[in-house]
């Protein structure tokens, strides 16, 4: 099941912003309720290697199957699980659309791809977690591009990271080449995230 509950509240929680911005925990660097600010006791290894799994899956907004389904898949890759894992999630058609500008956040991209307004290479594709190619084209169908939310998150998106390629006036993008370790977030541990299915694989 799909969290629906408060991506700051949960941000909080985990002690890291899952959101990308830090916005969350700018103000509040505590956990949310009454014991937020209290006492925590140190985490076990297995709630450390839990802790990372959750923070990733967050961020990617991945619900629990899918997130083992991929990571499963990482393992059948020449490249080192763990980095193999996050460049998958990173071509999720979702994420992309978040990361060309499209969207503010990937939740608001994935309601741009579920409401059919995404194309990929000239065809409509309406899956959130469809894994786009190298090279794919990635934009906004031609009927959807005077949608404001889409112009908003462009005008608010200065730059793209260096894997991406975007043309905003044509309202296209692709992921030209894999990310770089680091490229990717730095407070994620993915090497616990490897161990936590270690075990229980």
């Amino acid at each position: 099941m799909r969290f629906r509950g408060s991506d700051w509240k949960r941000s909080r929680r985990l002690g890291f912003s899952t959101l990308e911005t830090g916005k969350e925990l700018a103000r509040r660097p505590y956990g949310p309720g009454q014991h937020g600010q209290g006492r925590k006791k140190k985490p076990s290894e297995f709630g450390k290697q839990l802790l990372e799994k959750q923070k990733l899956r967050f961020t990617y907004g991945v619900n629990e199957r899918q997130f083992k389904r991929l990571f499963l898949r990482a393992l059948k890759s020449k490249e080192i699980t763990g980095l193999a894992f996050m460049q998958i999630l990173e071509s999720r058609l979702d994420n992309i659309v978040y990361r060309l500008g499209f969207a503010k956040t990937r939740k608001a991209a994935r309601q741009l791809v579920n409401h059919g307004h995404v194309q990929v290479n000239g065809k409509k594709v309406d899956v959130a977690s469809y894994l786009v190619e190298l090279n794919d084209l990635v934009g906004i169908r031609e009927k959807s591009q005077s949608l404001i939310a889409i112009k908003a998150s462009l005008e608010s998106n200065a730059s793209t990271l260096g894997y991406f390629t975007v043309d905003k006036a044509k309202l296209v993008g692709s992921m030209t080449r894999l990310p770089l370790r680091s490229e990717l977030s730095q407070d994620i541990n993915e090497a616990q995230i490897v161990e936590y299915y270690n075990r229980r694989l």
